[in-house]
């Protein structure tokens, strides 16, 4: 009764959470929305999306990523084994130790951050673009302590998922996207560099992100006084747990720094081109894949636990065999109708027709990889629930490093589109490589008729993909409606694509409502 009470309780706190990260979701569409009517693909939008993608990449370098996989655990430890004294000490032990470290980072950020433009749009500076160069070095100054206030709200957060308060957390995120939203449509008009109302924007929005936690901080009483102590042994297991972690963190977003470089070489409007791209992307991410892993992830971890090898095989059956019914169709819409997406959404204001063209070839080199991104979320819990977590960072790493070489190849002739195209080949390697390491151990054995369900999922998308070329209107027809047109006219195009999808899955003999269930 008491194991079944505490699943209930598991399955209420994972839906409130996706309920909440789809909230947050949306207000980030409609963020991106409104930036792409006020700014477009300019080179302001440009130099704010470097702005921000500089803190944010230092943010989960280091508290996000390697610091929250270390001080989650610890924490944990703490909060079982020690008094309540003992854990609100490691707290104030640990905030202040991190709090001074990104502080000082934040200071010499704020002072270097020409230097630091320099490093991270060196193109601006190869092709002497001085007004795109400075405005990027006045954004940065403005957007760079956001750095310490989202790693101070994520480390808050970090304590709070610790305790059971999983909804604050979830919730925190669309500050960021109201403040943005809200700075763009007010701010905009009072400043003399319009696109700096975002830079403020991002500020704002880390001091009520942090602000917004600490009350239940407190109620938890958890808000204590930050303290410097490297000695304290917590903080130094903290430490000691963090190299590896940083090291397989830092392979990423080395990664992510290659791009920004590469992308500042060609022309004014590719880091915002990439930048919408990316955002429609993320969605079905986040509805399917997300999703699909937070279901097994228990599932598989109960299995591994009182070994049921078969169960355990079973379910990642299940969970691939859904993934190719959520992701061959959703990939072919990312594909087919990239230019049409990308024109529903974000063709007003000041973005262009060119801007809709560009930004559509990178969603259809982004949405090629949707699959194996999605293949990657499912077949990693494989790992997880098995406590080998070594084996996902190596290939990872392979992976990444991929990436970088594809980069460097396939910009030469498919400029951006090449650096969307490079991110999809490389996610295709590490499910290959997820797929073949669960395999070849034994883990995964797959099921009798999988071919014949491979087969009826092709011929169900084949028909889905004629549909949508018989009925989505031509690309000079999207530019002629007005924007409510173009999201209905969207939405039936998605609807009939997805029934026309259900009956064909249905006729062929696959019964798509009992496989979810």
């Amino acid at each position: 009764m008491a194991e079944d009470k505490k699943k209930g309780g598991l399955l209420r706190s994972s839906g409130l959470v996706s309920g909440l990260t789809m909230v947050s979701r949306v207000f980030g569409l409609i963020r991106d929305m409104v930036i792409a009517y006020f700014f477009g693909a300019s080179a302001g939008a440009d130099a704010f999306f470097v702005a921000l993608r500089i803190p944010n990449l230092f943010r989960r370098l280091f508290a996000e990523g390697a610091f929250a996989q270390a001080f989650v655990p610890v924490l944990s430890e703490y909060r079982n084994r020690e008094s309540k004294d003992a854990v609100r000490a490691l707290v104030s032990r640990a905030s202040g130790t991190l709090g001074l470290y990104l502080l000082i980072l934040t200071v010499l950020g704020v002072l270097g951050a020409e230097y630091v433009i320099r490093v991270f749009a060196y193109g601006y500076v190869y092709h002497a673009h001085i007004e795109k160069l400075a405005l990027a070095v006045e954004m940065l100054r403005v957007t760079f302590p956001y750095l310490l206030l989202i790693s101070m709200t994520a480390f808050a957060g970090a304590v709070l998922n610790t305790f059971g308060r999983f909804a604050v957390p979830a919730f925190t995120p669309v500050l960021l996207n109201l403040s943005l939203i809200l700075c763009a449509v007010f701010l905009r008009p009072y400043m003399d560099q319009p696109v700096m109302a975002l830079a403020w924007g991002v500020l704002i929005a880390g001091v009520a992100q942090l602000t917004f936690q600490l009350p239940f901080l407190a109620k938890e009483k958890l808000l204590v006084a930050p303290r410097f102590d490297t000695r304290d042994p917590g903080v130094r297991k903290i430490l000691t747990l963090m190299l590896p972690a940083l090291f397989g963190v830092s392979v990423g977003q080395i990664n992510l720094l290659l791009d920004a470089v590469l992308a500042s070489f060609l022309e004014t409007g590719t880091l915002s081109w990439l930048w919408y791209s990316d955002r429609l992307l993320e969605l079905p991410l986040a509805i399917f894949a997300i999703a699909i892993a937070t279901v097994i992830l228990p599932g598989l971890s109960k299995d591994h636990a009182s070994s049921s090898p078969e169960e355990f095989s079973r379910t990642l059956n299940w969970a691939i065999r859904l993934v190719l019914l959520l992701g061959l169709p959703a990939t072919i819409a990312l594909v087919f109708l990239s230019d049409a997406l990308i024109a529903t959404l974000f063709f007003h204001g000041e973005m262009t027709e060119r801007d809709v063209s560009m930004s559509g070839m990178a969603l259809a080199a982004y949405g090629v990889g949707l699959l194996g991104h999605m293949l990657v979320k499912v077949l990693a819990p494989g790992y997880f629930a098995r406590q080998d977590t070594s084996t996902p960072v190596r290939y990872g790493v392979v992976a990444l490093v991929s990436n970088m070489v594809l980069n460097l190849v396939l910009i030469w002739h498919l400029k951006h589109a090449g650096l969307a195209l490079a991110t999809s080949i490389s996610a295709f390697i590490n499910a290959g490589l997820l797929f073949y390491g669960l395999k070849k151990s034994g883990v995964l054995v797959l099921e009798k008729g999988w071919s014949r369900f491979f087969g009826q999922a092709l011929l169900a998308n084949l028909v889905m993909l004629i549909t949508l070329f018989l009925i989505r209107p031509a690309m000079n027809t999207w530019f002629a409606f007005g924007l409510v047109e173009r999201i209905v006219i969207m939405l039936l195009i998605c609807l009939a694509g997805a029934l026309i999808y259900a009956v064909c899955l249905r006729v062929t003999g696959v019964k798509v409502g009992q496989f979810i269930r």
